[in-house]
């Protein structure tokens, strides 16, 4: 292929990138429309807490979502403040929403008269929304969710606030409103945090200043093509889209663009050594490069994709949309980044220029740079250096039973003071912790008596009633009743979660076609979703991700010491982790889904470092032999590795900008587990037990049996 051709080859994909940036960067921005962050929404179709939802929907006109506004007085409520209060509730209705809209149009119910408390400090009033409604969009491009929310507090700020009384917006409504606020800056913030540590790390990596412009320039056109491809299959039900999936989506794709780029102009620069050409030194790099990366895209593509099993909709969702994360990444920076590092030649490396001198990074075997040392020490004392580092692993794995992961309360998910969550703590004060947010219990009209008795003798249950109010007979619908029954602990506790799963269990007792839903119920069913997906999907992912490296490496052993060495680093990176969280952050406990979320990313993007690393010394031990090709390996990789997963571990680290503790958790699990992968389980224990296998690493392979080496 000649210049010319190489130019026009170099102009096209340039342009065609272009276009896609131009289709696919308003898709970014508006990924946050199209979320859906309901626990409801996630739950298969045959979960007890689902049928429940979908039959109370014949007693009511339509699904409500309730917000609770909590009025106190520390002295007591007194006349004056029940007369102001009657006045706002007489205002909600016409409050306005947006796009011209009121309130009292979102309405499922005429908000009633205000709750006093039993302790006469307080009253409680519930405002039901259509929750149906929730998503449409108000003025300036917000929810109805949210705007309700504000609409309430702004008017609460001239009619209550005023006279002295404390006033909260809570409940259900409450809480999502604030979330809705916690993630808004997913959009903005996460991304440029994530992409501005990036660069700072790139500058560090190559003291160059147009080099990380490049290669964040590859991860963003990446993530663009994801968006583009994510955004209207959210957009049409295709696939789930929340929050946390949407912030994980950035993130995965800078992560990833970012690796597969550092990997290949390492290559690239390396070849610049030997060739004159760049064309001829790209031709050679993206050659070795591409059967790593795409092995490294691909396994982390089909562990995402196992996420299908999942029984919940969030995680499901998660599959896909991160699988076209590293799709994008992957693609981005195997054809963009190739184009811009021709486009610029060897300027790109300023002030640093690589030369034809003939110099590798192999040549510091055993020198007295870094990896020149470390691959020494795995050349003197492979065993004692595997031995220690996999007690060392052991060790903090022993501590893996104390990782926390039943479940929190939805106001402990907030890192910072919020409204919501301090109403939630005072509603308990005066009332009974689960007011306003009661189970619903389905059952035949012939055993509501027996029903009501059964859940009220249950520990944790207050009261239970199939009336909206005394003397009112209870609605019968298909020769159903349904039972409301209020908790005495907060009803989206562990505690609560614990309670009703003791009611199922009375109740079954009475009629096991008596069915158990509500709030609580369907963050029970979530938590055992969650455990049914580990038993499941783990095992899966450790399946496919052995077949692969098996096909890769060619290699029986290989593959088995690398999943061995993965899955012991995943279990002492959980083990630290529940020191860090329950002595050092003092976490009430864990999403249950935090575990499969660490395990996909850890175990399946650690699984690239190796890769990286097995295949360069696969490469080397052609040539030379495997115990050699080992020690070449780690020296050519080391410091390119590790700066992959320093860059990786710091991308993550931004989901910590938002206060969620499910994303800060996660930030902390990944980036810990990924530095300890590229500095301790990809830098001494796979090399140094690959170093004292010897060559019987690559059985049943011919290169097991090659006749290059004595294993001694």
């Amino acid at each position: 292929m000649n210049r010319w051709m190489w130019r026009a080859g170099i102009a096209a994909v340039l342009i065609v990138w272009l276009l896609l940036g131009s289709l696919g960067g308003p898709s970014v921005s508006k990924l946050s429309e199209v979320q859906q962050n309901d626990n409801a929404n996630f739950l298969p179709k045959q979960a007890e807490s689902t049928v429940v939802a979908n039959e109370s929907a014949k007693f009511v006109d339509s699904k409500a979502l309730p917000y609770f506004v909590l009025v106190e007085r520390e002295s007591g409520i007194t006349p004056q403040d029940l007369a102001k209060v009657k006045a706002f509730i007489a205002t909600i209705p016409g409050l306005d929403v947006g796009n011209g809209k009121k309130l009292g149009e979102y309405l499922v119910a005429p908000v009633g008269e205000p709750v006093p408390s039993r302790d006469g400090k307080a009253l409680l009033i519930t405002v039901q929304t259509n929750g149906d409604r929730a998503d449409e969009v108000a003025g300036q491009g917000k929810t109805v969710l949210f705007t309700v929310a504000d609409g309430l507090r702004n008017q609460i700020k001239k009619d209550l606030t005023p006279t002295g009384l404390q006033v909260y917006v809570t409940g259900p409504g409450g809480v999502f409103a604030d979330f809705v606020v916690a993630f808004s800056g997913i959009d903005g913030i996460l991304l440029g945090v994530a992409l501005a540590v990036v660069f700072v790390i790139l500058l560090i990596v190559y003291r160059s200043p147009i080099l990380p412009i490049a290669v964040l320039l590859t991860a963003v056109f990446g993530l663009a093509l994801a968006a583009l491809i994510v955004y209207p299959l959210a957009k049409h039900g295709v696939l789930q889209l929340n929050g946390q999936s949407q912030g994980i989506l950035f993130i995965l794709v800078v992560g990833a663009a970012t690796d597969y780029s550092l990997l290949l102009v390492s290559r690239y620069k390396e070849e610049l050594h030997d060739y004159e050409s760049k064309y001829e030194a790209m031709r050679v790099a993206w050659r070795a490069s591409i059967e790593p990366i795409a092995a490294s895209a691909a396994t982390v593509i089909l562990g995402l994709l196992c996420l299908l099993l999942s029984q919940l909709g969030s995680t499901k969702g998660l599959g896909p949309v991160g699988a076209f994360g590293i799709a994008g990444a992957f693609i981005a920076a195997m054809t963009f980044l190739p184009a811009v590092l021709l486009a610029f030649g060897r300027r790109i490396f300023w002030p640093a220029i690589p030369r034809v001198d003939h110099v590798h990074s192999a040549d510091q075997v055993g020198g007295r740079r870094l990896w020149g040392r470390v691959s020494a020490l795995v050349g003197t004392r492979a065993r004692r250096v595997w031995v220690i580092t996999a007690l060392a692993l052991l060790a903090c794995a022993a501590f893996l039973p104390t990782f926390k992961a039943s479940g929190t309360s939805q106001e402990d998910l907030f890192l910072n003071k919020v409204e919501s969550v301090t109403g939630q703590e005072q509603l308990a004060r005066h009332f009974d912790a689960g007011a306003g947010t009661p189970v619903q219990i389905l059952t035949p009209v012939a055993q509501v008596d027996q029903v009501v008795q059964t859940a009220t003798k249950v520990d944790g249950v207050g009261a239970a009633s199939a009336s909206i109010a005394p003397g009112v007979p209870p609605k019968v619908v298909d020769g159903k009743v349904l039972v409301q029954a209020t908790l005495t602990v907060p009803a989206d506790s562990p505690a609560a979660t614990k309670v009703v799963k003791h009611l199922r269990s009375e109740l079954d007792t009475v009629n096991p076609d008596i069915l158990v839903g509500g709030n609580t119920a369907i963050n029970l069913d979530v938590l055992d979703a969650a455990q049914r997906d580990l038993r499941v999907i783990i095992p899966t992912i450790l399946a496919v991700i052995f077949v692969v490296l098996m096909l890769l490496l060619r290699s029986l052993v290989a593959a088995v010491l690398l999943v061995i060495a993965n899955v012991l680093s995943f279990g002492a990176t959980v083990g630290v982790s529940a020191v860090v969280f329950n002595h050092v952050f003092g976490f009430p406990g864990a999403d249950p889904g935090i575990p499969l979320y660490a395990f996909v990313f850890l175990v399946a993007l650690g699984i690239d470092y190796s890769i990286f690393l097995m295949t360069r010394v696969r490469e080397e031990a052609q040539a030379y032999d495997t115990r050699q090709g080992i020690l070449m390996g780690l020296a050519v990789t080391g410091g390119v590795i590790t700066s992959a997963g320093v860059v990786l571990a710091a991308t993550f680290s931004a989901l910590a900008v938002l206060p969620i503790l499910f994303l800060v958790q996660i930030a902390f699990m990944v980036a810990f587990g990924v530095l300890l992968d590229t500095t301790v389980v990809r830098s001494l224990l796979v090399p140094s037990a690959a170093y004292d296998i010897g060559k019987r690493i690559w059985w049943p392979s011919k290169l097991s049996r090659a006749a290059q080496e004595e294993d001694a």
